[in-house]
C-alpha cells in the first residue's frame, strides 16, 4: 500500500495493484470539519485521482473514530466577511463536485455523525456503506443556510421529492437503520465494520474492466432525470464506446478461455 498527503489533512491510499484508492478524511481534531483549506486539498486530491488511468474505484473514509464528516468548518466561517464569504465559496464547491465528477466509481465508509457537508460528501458517491453507528442529516436549515454541497439535487435522487424535503426541512437527523430503510445509506454492516466492507466492495469493482466501469457510471450519470428514450441513447452512446475497446475484446475472450481477465484499459 502507498500514500500519499494533499495538504494537512486528506490522505489517499493505494491498495493492492493501485486499482482502488481510498481517499481519506483527516482532520480528527474537529471531526473533519471541512476548511477552505481541507476542500482544496479534496478538491486537488480528487483532480489527481481523475487523471490517473490505474485508478478503477475510490473509497471515501475517515480516520476520525467517531465521525465520517460533520460538514463545513462553521468556525471558520463565522470569521468571515461577506466577500471573504463569496470567495470562499468556489473553494467550497470544488470539493464535493471534485468527488462528484470523478469518471470512476466511488463508495462512502460512513460511520458517526456524517452531518451537512459530511452527507453531502457521501451523496457524491455512488454507493454509500455505513455501520450502525451512522448518524446522517442535513442541517444547514437550522443555522440559517441551505445544502450547499449538492444536497438539495443529490438527495431527491436518491429518495424521492417529498421524503428530500421532509429531511431538509425539519434539519432532523436520522440514525443507521432508519437510513437504511429510508435509502439514505445503501449498505448496513456491524459498527466499525464500514471501512473494511467498503473496501471489500471496491475491491470487488475494480476486478472489472476500467473501461466499462467508466462507462457504465457515464451512463448513469447522464441518465439521470432524462426521459426514458433520451436515457436509452445515453446508454446507447456508452455502449457504442465500449463495444470495439481492447476490453471488450479480452473479456470476450478470457470468458471463453475460462481466465482472469488481464485488462488493457482502452
Amino acid at each position: 500500500m502507498s500514500e500519499e498527503r494533499f495538504g494537512e489533512f486528506v490522505l489517499v491510499r493505494r491498495h493492492g495493484d493501485g486499482h482502488v484508492a481510498e481517499l481519506a478524511l483527516d482532520r480528527p481534531k474537529v471531526m473533519n470539519a471541512v476548511s477552505s483549506e481541507m476542500a482544496r486539498s479534496i478538491g486537488a486530491a480528487c483532480s489527481a485521482l481523475a487523471e490517473d488511468r490505474d485508478v478503477r474505484v475510490v473509497v471515501l473514509t475517515s480516520t476520525h473514530e467517531r465521525a465520517f464528516c460533520v460538514g463545513a468548518d462553521l468556525k471558520e466561517r463565522n470569521t468571515f466577511s461577506d466577500a471573504e464569504l463569496v470567495r470562499q465559496r468556489p473553494v467550497s464547491r470544488g470539493a464535493y463536485t471534485g468527488v462528484l465528477e470523478l469518471p470512476v466509481p466511488t463508495v462512502a465508509a460512513v460511520h458517526g455523525f456524517a452531518l451537512g457537508g459530511g452527507f453531502e460528501l457521501a451523496l457524491a458517491c455512488d454507493v454509500i456503506v455505513a455501520d450502525r453507528t451512522a448518524v446522517v442529516g442535513l442541517p444547514e436549515v437550522s443555522v440559517g443556510v441551505i445544502p450547499g454541497g449538492g444536497g438539495t439535487q443529490l438527495l431527491p435522487r436518491r429518495v424521492g421529492a417529498g421524503r428530500a424535503a421532509e429531511l431538509i426541512f425539519s434539519a432532523r437527523r436520522v440514525e443507521a437503520a432508519e437510513a437504511r430503510e429510508l435509502g439514505l445509506v445503501d449498505v448496513l454492516v456491524d459498527e466499525g465494520r464500514d471501512r473494511e466492507e467498503a473496501l471489500a466492495l471496491g475491491e470487488r469493482i475494480g476486478a472489472n474492466s476500467p473501461v466499462g466501469l467508466r462507462a457504465a457510471k457515464r451512463a448513469l450519470r447522464l441518465g439521470q432525470g432524462l426521459d426514458l428514450r433520451a436515457g436509452l441513447e445515453v446508454e446507447d452512446a456508452a455502449w457504442r464506446a465500449v463495444a470495439f475497446s481492447g476490453d471488450r475484446a479480452e473479456g470476450v475472450a478470457a470468458f471463453n478461455e475460462k481466465r482472469k481477465p488481464q485488462w488493457p484499459g482502452e
